[in-house]
């Protein structure tokens, strides 16, 4: 069993190595395919991560103008996305790390998996000196934030998936374009379990632990272009303003996580769908079911295969997404360095049975109030404690004497109310 990084840019690009022209004879077949490909059965062994940074091209006394996808391609060189450089090996960096491309620009780095915490953090720490040398070469800088407080979205990523998700979101409000081109996260991923039992209770720990981990790790009080509010985490506002059918399921009614998840998955409405013309455009409103069940058949002209199923998954974006592992969603990107701090403590929190369920009841009383964490962060007294709770859990369970001294540090800083330490990375402020 093994984490597997996020979707790559084959699959972005509408490419996938599922075998196509496989059609479902149900909606039980899809549903099952579902629950077998995005929660795969094994040890929970393995961790991974994915780190994003906002980018600008230029020196700092310019105006930071986002990077320029053919200079983004020849400073990256065979490390380069097919997204940006069709032709590319794609190889990964020395540590492992694979490079891709959010639609504003934001670079982003998806770790391999790793058996330990610690080795995770040391290869994508080396991995992203490389990256941050690679685009320094061609004047790109990196900045360690969570959302852009000075540029207006602009999306420089011209994928057909990307203009139909900016043509669905625009009928929604102002926070798709943000969301896209203006923020960035620190992500998390955890192998699923080993059975069905054991997958529930931790897919129900990262989800009840959710609100509080946001607020511990909030850091995000400035986007530009956002409506007026005052928020912890204005990355998580776009998240949860944006499009709730997709980024917000009704966990808290699923017995069984796998079950509901997959029902979910094929009710949520068609983001986009795959063409070999620039237009991706979905029918408004249409699910996938309706489209399994050929309520869409004029339309589209043709019945979903695995390929356009697997295709779909990648376009839902809840807190916490099966994608054969657990991926975290709900947190920010971390000041500097410090993004290693919540991967040393969701590592500890679900590092035995014992220790779940610990984590579990410490954050039940906070497990409901995702908008009042992303809003408040650590200035609510009930998240503040939870969160510290947590971390001070996640400590007396660290795999290593060093993610110790940083889950304390963690755990008296939010004993504080203080959100992350924000401040001059090595690349310059943005502004």
């Amino acid at each position: 069993m093994a984490v597997t990084a996020s979707p790559t840019d084959v699959l972005r690009s509408g490419l996938t190595e599922t075998e196509p022209g496989r059609e479902f004879s149900s909606r039980a077949a899809a549903e099952a395919y579902v629950g077998k490909v995005c929660f795969k059965q094994g040890p929970p062994l393995l961790i991974g991560a994915e780190l994003e940074w906002l980018t600008a091209q230029g020196e700092p006394s310019a105006s930071n103008s986002r990077p320029d996808l053919t200079v983004l391609a020849d400073a990256l060189g065979p490390h380069a996305p097919r997204s940006i450089s069709p032709d590319s090996p794609a190889v990964p960096l020395p540590g492992g790390s694979r490079v891709t491309l959010e639609p504003g620009g934001q670079i982003e780095l998806s770790s391999a998996p790793f058996g330990s915490a610690a080795e995770l953090c040391e290869r994508l720490r080396s991995d992203a000196i490389r990256l941050r040398e690679l685009l320094e070469s061609r004047s790109i800088r990196t900045f360690s934030a969570a959302a852009d407080a000075n540029r207006r979205p602009s999306r420089v990523l011209r994928l057909p998936r990307y203009r139909a998700m900016e043509q669905s979101f625009a009928g929604i409000g102002p926070f798709g374009a943000l969301m896209m081109c203006n923020t960035a996260a620190t992500q998390v991923s955890v192998d699923a379990g080993a059975d069905p039992a054991e997958i529930a209770s931790r897919w129900n720990a990262l989800y009840v632990m959710g609100p509080a981990l946001l607020a511990a790790f909030a850091c995000s009080p400035d986007l530009h272009a956002a409506p007026p509010g005052a928020w912890a985490s204005q990355r998580m506002r776009a998240w949860q303003r944006l499009d709730q059918p997709r980024t917000r399921p009704p966990v808290h009614d699923w017995a069984d996580p796998i079950a509901g998840y997959a029902r979910w998955a094929l009710d949520v409405p068609l983001l986009c769908v795959r063409s070999h013309t620039p237009d991706w455009a979905a029918p408004p409103g249409a699910t996938f079911a309706d489209w399994l069940c050929g309520a869409l058949d004029e339309e589209i002209g043709r019945r979903p295969d695995r390929s356009d199923l697997d295709y779909h998954l990648t376009t839902l974006f809840p807190p916490v997404r099966a994608a054969g592992h657990l991926e975290v969603r709900y947190l920010d990107a971390q000041p500097g360095d410090g993004w290693s701090v919540p991967v040393h403590a969701i590592d500890a929190l679900l590092s035995d049975p014992r220790t779940i369920a610990e984590a579990t009841a410490l954050a039940a009383p906070t497990a409901a109030v995702w908008s009042e964490a992303a809003r408040h962060g650590l200035d609510d007294p009930e998240l503040r404690a939870a969160a510290v709770a947590l971390l001070e859990l996640a400590t007396a369970h660290a795999a290593t004497p060093e993610a110790a001294k940083e889950l304390v540090a963690a755990a008296d800083r939010c004993r504080r109310g203080s959100p992350p330490a924000q401040g001059e990375d090595e690349s310059g402020v943005l502004s």
